[in-house]
């Protein structure tokens, strides 16, 4: 069935998974203590900060709550909480220009290309819906934004839960079916796949150097780059 929305993953599908754990992980890692300390206050960082604090134990110093994200950072855990801090220091590094965020060469063209077709595209990240906006407003291709129609995070459930892809094809409002999810992660696409989603792997050298093929693909549409997805 030809898909009418295209709803793609970013780390390790758009763009390299080195980028985020070699600029973006660091980044907020080393900014998060001072960060905190100049923005605590405000309301939409507090929310955050005490959500961290409540999940190790209650009343805590801010101190702390930095030290624990920090350590979250370095395993890579997929807390809301996290990200979306992570985000907003993100939006700043983007401003000033630290960084660029990575597109792989072939993506920006193919996705101007399908929403020129009329495809509806979406995203859906593990990454906050701000940050996953930085990535799009900033990227090595350019401000790509406008070329995404809708933005998901871990606030609609976790990527490899099924319920997680059908909420998401409720808010989409079209069948499930009709929606193809594209993802690095075969987990991820299990889960996809049992919500009803057609499914397709991102299996990228860069990120992948050993190909995974076979049974590895749990028998999920697997490609190279974005110029090797037939619809």
């Amino acid at each position: 069935m030809q898909p009418r929305v295209i709803l793609t993953d970013i780390e390790g599908t758009t763009s390299s998974i080195s980028f985020v754990k070699n600029v973006l992980f660091p980044y907020a890692r080393k900014a998060l203590p001072a960060f905190i300390a100049e923005h605590g206050r405000e309301p939409g960082v507090r929310r955050w900060l005490d959500a961290v604090a409540a999940e190790i134990g209650g009343a805590c110093q801010d101190s702390l709550v930095a030290e624990t994200l920090q350590g979250w950072i370095d395993q890579d855990r997929k807390h809301t909480a996290l990200k979306a801090l992570q985000g907003m220091i993100w939006d700043a590094g983007y401003k000033r220009g630290d960084y660029t965020a990575h597109f792989y060469p072939e993506v920006a063209a193919v996705l101007q290309r399908w929403h020129a077709q009329g495809l509806s595209l979406h995203v859906y990240s593990s990454g906050s819906v701000p940050a996953q906006k930085q990535f799009f407003g900033y990227s090595t291709a350019g401000d790509l934004t406008a070329l995404v129609s809708g933005w998901f995070d871990t606030e609609v459930g976790g990527k490899r839960e099924a319920d997680s892809y059908r909420r998401i094809v409720q808010t989409i409002g079209v069948p499930a079916p009709e929606i193809l999810f594209l993802s690095d992660v075969v987990e991820e696409l299990d889960a996809a796949r049992e919500a009803g989603l057609q499914t397709c792997l991102l299996d990228r050298r860069d990120d992948y150097p050993q190909p995974r093929t076979g049974e590895a693909t749990h028998a999920h549409t697997r490609v190279e780059s974005f110029e090797q997805i037939t619809l």
